[in-house]
């Protein structure tokens, strides 16, 4: 079989029309009907996510025939292959048949937004703990007494932390950039049921985070009212408390978020336009806008945090504990107001 005639059979197998593929590979449906029609050949990139798509290997598609891939592969007990691929091919049209009507996760994309989800909410869960156990060696209330090590346990504690979020943040970022690479568009195969059992999940998470955060907050308050230890131990509870709360809110939150496909697609269409030259300049304005507010809301915190008067006299927990943190919801919010500045400013400008 030719190129052309694997890739409809391979169309023909998944229910899938010219657009649909089109929208899959992330190019346009007239691409596919030149290849169908043997008028071009796709670049190696798109024949491997092809390959991706429907899994197959790339001797089959281009010089094989990918009804028959055992028999393909082998050159020996040729009947026996035949009728195993026969009956394999009739089993998965029967299963396709009865399932024509519902969308697949042909690109993996509910496993990769399950691992995304959990590596950044881990990673801002790490770093929130870092610090709480380097609570636990204020020099004031350390659960080692007086000793020249609590500076340094508390900063090493904060800095393994900060390397254990990063080594989970950095991965879960270019994961992200990966996929988005590989499938610039995504079929959305998620149903009613699938929504609702997020929703639970979300709501699961937000609870549970509330409780935590609720609990940590009653200890530091009981230990300051009641024992008279306003540092250390209690503040180590609140953050350990803390950070699976965090947990909770990031990944419940994100993987309801990133149920939404349209918006997913809506990204992937914005930087083809941008790439195109065809963006407007509202549209980019605010990712412009945001990414500098962000990362001058980080340069305040971090200075706040290791150029502070308690920070440069070494004494760690007074530092830690201060509102470093604090530069960052700021800096959130003020994106927000950004954001929907522009958004009235550019519905003004098209009156």
């Amino acid at each position: 079989m030719s190129f052309r005639a694997n890739l409809q059979y391979l169309r023909a197998q998944r229910n899938l029309t010219q657009e649909r593929l089109a929208m899959l590979l992330g190019v346009s449906r007239q691409a596919i009907s030149k290849w169908e029609s043997e008028k071009a050949y796709p670049e190696m990139d798109k024949l491997l996510m092809i390959c991706d798509l429907f899994g197959c290997t790339l001797d089959d598609l281009v010089l094989g025939d990918v009804s028959r891939p055992t028999a393909s592969a082998s050159g020996v007990g040729s009947s026996d292959a035949d009728a195993s691929a026969e009956t394999a091919s009739s089993k998965m049209a029967g299963i396709i048949t009865s399932n024509a009507e519902f969308a697949q996760d042909m690109t993996g994309y509910d496993e990769h937004r399950r691992r995304f989800a959990l590596l950044i909410a881990g990673g801002v869960a790490a770093i929130i703990a870092g610090v709480g156990i380097g609570n636990l060696f204020d020099s004031s209330n350390s659960i080692l007494g007086a000793t020249p090590l609590n500076d340094f346990l508390t900063f090493l504690c904060i800095c393994v932390g900060v390397i254990a979020g990063l080594a989970m943040l950095i991965p879960g970022g270019l994961s992200r950039i990966d996929f988005k690479r590989r499938h610039p568009y995504v079929e959305d195969f998620y149903t009613g049921e699938d929504r609702s059992r997020e929703l639970r999940l979300l709501v699961i998470g937000i609870v549970g985070g509330i409780s935590a955060i609720l609990i940590g907050i009653a200890v530091t308050v009981y230990a300051d009212d009641m024992l008279g230890v306003s540092d250390g131990w209690p503040n180590a509870i609140f953050l350990l408390l803390c950070a699976p709360g965090v947990f909770g809110f990031v990944y419940c939150g994100m993987r309801y978020s990133l149920l939404n496909i349209n918006a997913y697609n809506k990204v992937a269409e914005d930087d083809r336009k941008e790439h195109a030259g065809e963006q407007d300049f509202y549209a980019k304005l605010p990712g412009a806008v945001c990414g500098i507010i962000m990362m001058i809301a980080t340069l305040i915190g971090l200075c706040l945090l290791f150029l502070s008067p308690a920070a440069l006299r070494g004494d760690w927990s007074t530092a830690v504990a201060g509102m470093f943190w604090v530069a960052w919801p700021i800096g959130g919010v003020l994106c927000g107001i950004a954001a929907t500045a522009i958004q009235l400013f550019k519905n003004y400008r098209e009156r």
